[in-house]
C-alpha cells in the first residue's frame, strides 16, 4: 500500500463563527492510500479548539509511514485495529486513515460502503445548511443566500431567542439550534418552550460538557430533546450520556473514523438514544465518509463542503437536504486534480 498525503487550505465562503471561534481557513489533510491501481481518500481537519494542528497530523502520517504502507487490508476494521495502538491518542489522523482505508477497500470490492454494509439510500435523513453566529442581519442573509428546508443556528450570544425569532419571519424551514456549551442549565430551560414554538426541533450541547449535573436537570424539564456533542467524543460516552442526553451526535474525527463510529451508533440504538453524525468544516471527502452512515441515523448534518468555495474534492453531495451519491465505488471520494 502506498500513502500520499495532501494539504488544502479550505476557504469559507463567509466567516464562520461560534460560541468560543471564527473562522475563515480551515486547513485540511486528505489522506490517499493506493493499491492495485485504486486510491481511497479520507480526511481530517485542523481544530485549534482540540489543539489539533496540521503539521502535527503530517508529522505523525511521515512517522507512521514505514507501518502504514506495510500493512495489509483484509478489511477496512481490521486495518483500523492496527493502527490504533499507534494513534491512540490521535482520533483524527486515525479517521483520516480509516476514511481512507473504507473507500480503498470499497473501490477494490467494487461496492460502495454502504452496500457493502447491507445499507440502502433510499430513505435518508434531511441534513441540515448551518448558519454561523453573526449579527441578525447577516445571519438573515446568509439564510436567504442558502434556501434550504432545515437550518442549524448556532447560538451563545447574548440575544439568542431574538436570532431565532428574526430567522423564523424569513423562512418556514424546521431550524434546529446548537449552544456549543454557552448556555447555563436556567437558560436552557427557560428558552425552549420558546424555541419549540418557533419550529425548533432540539437543542444541542446547551452546557459544558462536563456539566452533568445540569444535564440531568435539562433531561427531566427541558421540552426540547437535548442532543450531546462536545459530551460525546469516543465509544466509552454514549453509554455516560445515557440518561442526560435524549442523543448524541457523533463527529467522525473525534471518535477515530468509520470503524468506531458505526459501532457508537449500534450501541446507542441498544440504550434507545437518538443519533446524529455531523461534520467539521471539510471537503467532500470528509462529506463522502459520512454519506455512508446516512442510512443508520435519525438526523445527519453533512453541509461542510457547502460552506466552502474551493472543495478540491468529488464525492457525495448534498442537494435540498438530500445525500446525492455518485456512481462511484468506496465512499465515492476523489480529488479534483486526480480525476
Amino acid at each position: 500500500m502506498k500513502l500520499t498525503i495532501h494539504t488544502f487550505r479550505l476557504q469559507l465562503k463567509h466567516t464562520f463563527s461560534i460560541s468560543h471561534e471564527s473562522r475563515d481557513i480551515m486547513p485540511s489533510l486528505i489522506v490517499e492510500l493506493s493499491q492495485d491501481g485504486h486510491s481511497g481518500f479520507g480526511e481530517a481537519t485542523e481544530t485549534r479548539y482540540y489543539g489539533i494542528m496540521l503539521s502535527e497530523m503530517v508529522e505523525t502520517l511521515e512517522k507512521l509511514r514505514p507501518t502504514i504502507e506495510s500493512a495489509p487490508l483484509s478489511t477496512p476494521e481490521q486495518f483500523w485495529d492496527s493502527m490504533r495502538p499507534h494513534l491512540a491518542d490521535n482520533p483524527f489522523v486515525l479517521c483520516a486513515l480509516d476514511e481512507a482505508a473504507h473507500d480503498l477497500y470499497g473501490k477494490m470490492q467494487g461496492r460502495p460502503v454502504y452496500d457493502i454494509w447491507g445499507l440502502k439510500t433510499d430513505v435518508l435523513p434531511l441534513s441540515n445548511f448551518t448558519i454561523g453566529i453573526a449579527s441578525i442581519e447577516e445571519m438573515v442573509a446568509k439564510m436567504e443566500e442558502q434556501p434550504w428546508p432545515l437550518y442549524k443556528v448556532k447560538l451563545g450570544t447574548d440575544h439568542d431567542l431574538d436570532i431565532i425569532e428574526a430567522l423564523r419571519q424569513h423562512t418556514d424551514a424546521a431550524f434546529r439550534v446548537d449552544a456549543n456549551t454557552a448556555w447555563t442549565p436556567e437558560q436552557a430551560i427557560a428558552f425552549a418552550p420558546r424555541l419549540k414554538e418557533l419550529g425548533v426541533e432540539f437543542i444541542e450541547q446547551p452546557l459544558r460538557a462536563d456539566n452533568w449535573e445540569g444535564m440531568k436537570l435539562l433531561y427531566e424539564h427541558c421540552v426540547l430533546p437535548v442532543m450531546a456533542d462536545e459530551a460525546c467524543h469516543v465509544e466509552a460516552d454514549v453509554a455516560r450520556c445515557y440518561g442526560f442526553y435524549h442523543g448524541i451526535n457523533i463527529k467522525l474525527m473525534k471518535c477515530g473514523g468509520l470503524t468506531p463510529a458505526k459501532r457508537m451508533i449500534e450501541h446507542a440504538r441498544k440504550l434507545g438514544l437518538k443519533v446524529m453524525v455531523g461534520c467539521m468544516t471539510e471537503s467532500s471527502v470528509g462529506i463522502s465518509a459520512i454519506g455512508q452512515l446516512a442510512p443508520l441515523l435519525d438526523y445527519v448534518d453533512m453541509d461542510g463542503a457547502l460552506l466552502l468555495s474551493n472543495d478540491p474534492a468529488t464525492g457525495v453531495e448534498v442537494v435540498d437536504g438530500y445525500a446525492r451519491y455518485p456512481q462511484v465505488n468506496g465512499t465515492g471520494a476523489g480529488l479534483k486534480g486526480l480525476l
